[in-house]
């Protein structure tokens, strides 16, 4: 799921893959990690997020794109909600 937060498996695609059923999935998940599989995923592509604007010089739309969004809107939402900070504040910042 990490390796591809653009275009990440659905739950049931993912419970194919692991070999287990949906219901099994999502409550071990949250047993194990302490969050639901999206949660866990909105996690991860948060923090590449602010890797990949704290590393690089990309425009802030081409790492919304990278880690899933294509809402510009939405992901300066979500990244202020995880960080407290807009992701064009983030690169200023650091």
């Amino acid at each position: 799921m990490r390796q591809d937060l653009e275009n990440p498996p659905s739950l049931l695609e993912l419970a194919k893959q692991v070999g287990l059923n949906d219901y099994k999935l999502k409550s071990g998940f949250r047993q194990i990690f302490g969050t639901t599989v999206f949660g866990y995923l909105h996690q991860q592509r948060m923090q590449r997020a602010y890797e990949l604007l704290t590393s690089t010089d990309l425009k802030v739309t081409e790492v919304a794109s990278q880690v899933g969004y294509t809402s510009l809107s939405a992901f300066s939402t979500a990244f202020k909600k995880s960080f407290g900070i807009s992701p064009s504040h983030c690169r200023v910042k650091i």
